[in-house]
């Protein structure tokens, strides 16, 4: 009968403890007690840039003792969406939206602010105002990529643009800011415009086929990021027409700065991703303890050339 009891007040104590195991593991899920715990849904890890965007936001976390959830939407608005519905179940304290397109994505903040949860959207924009903005002006570093491709043409010659993924907010800026210029330079014409949507090895299918097009007849080629650049010059050099072809990018990741460097890429924009990155945690960890913020914080953007290539940044 003794042994009985005793297994029954075992089974009593296991049944009482079981609930406060729960919450312990509730409460380290969501960052610990007093700790302020921020979800990050990215664009696309595959790319360089974000990769950086990522690092840099992980490293002001470390400093700062914010806990980052960080998932990755693979440019899907859809899917970047039931993110943000995971991170409003998950009662995190703010999220962070690197958004995939302008209007397909507005829904996440949305369903974020009706939650009451701040949002902050990083380097991209969408038509839903969110709690904060941590990015650059992408019309600005189109401006500055065309404006040096108008001064190496003499303000004469023909045109490539390759655009990036069709709605996003970078595509749809870097493509308003380009043909600013243009407007501005009637000699130069603009062969053909065409999404790569971001990505090297669609750039240079792209170039290829532009390549058989126009021939000789290309002067110069603006891609709106460098992975794409970085497409369009394998193409180019593979053609033997590199030496004739004037090309730009923009970011600055670490292929394109080695290129322009090696003399091979004329030009790319530096986009500070660890700016940007840095400053989106400390404004999300300013919403979070209801500290005063920013609501808009923007980081300007540098041509890079190879004459200030080896310039720390």
């Amino acid at each position: 009968m003794k042994t009985i009891a005793r297994k029954i007040t075992v089974v009593l104590l296991l049944v009482l403890l079981a609930p406060l195991g729960c919450q312990r593991g509730s409460q380290a899920s969501s960052g610990g007690a007093g700790q302020v715990v921020v979800g990050v849904s990215l664009l696309n890890l595959s790319s360089e840039f974000i990769v950086m965007l990522n690092e840099a936001m992980e490293a002001k976390a470390g400093e700062l003792g914010v806990k980052l959830i960080v998932n990755d939407a693979q440019r899907s608005a859809e899917r970047q969406i039931q993110q943000v519905e995971g991170f409003i179940a998950q009662k995190v304290d703010v999220i962070i939206l690197n958004p995939c397109e302008v209007d397909a994505s507005s829904p996440a903040v949305d369903k974020a602010l009706a939650a009451g949860i701040p949002i902050l959207n990083l380097n991209s924009v969408t038509k839903s105002a969110p709690t904060a903005f941590v990015g650059s002006h992408d019309e600005e570093s189109a401006r500055i990529a065309m404006d040096f491709i108008a001064r190496r043409l003499g303000g004469k010659g023909n045109v490539l643009m390759m655009q990036g993924f069709m709605g996003q907010a970078a595509q749809l800026k870097r493509d308003e800011g380009a043909r600013e210029v243009l407007a501005k330079h009637p000699d130069l014409k603009l062969l053909s415009a065409q999404t790569a949507e971001w990505d090297r090895a669609k750039a240079m299918s792209l170039m290829e086929n532009w390549i058989q097009a126009h021939g000789s007849n290309i002067q110069a080629v603006f891609a709106q990021n460098d992975e794409m650049a970085m497409g369009a010059l394998l193409a180019l050099e593979r053609a033997n027409l590199k030496d004739k072809v004037v090309l730009a990018g923009i970011d600055a990741i670490a292929d394109a700065l080695g290129a322009v460097k090696a003399g091979r890429l004329d030009a790319t924009v530096f986009q500070d991703a660890k700016g940007q990155g840095r400053t989106a945690v400390e404004v999300a960890l300013k919403i979070a303890r209801k500290e005063p913020f920013e609501k808009e914080t923007f980081i300007p953007f540098q041509l890079v050339t190879r004459e200030n290539a080896d310039q720390p940044r």
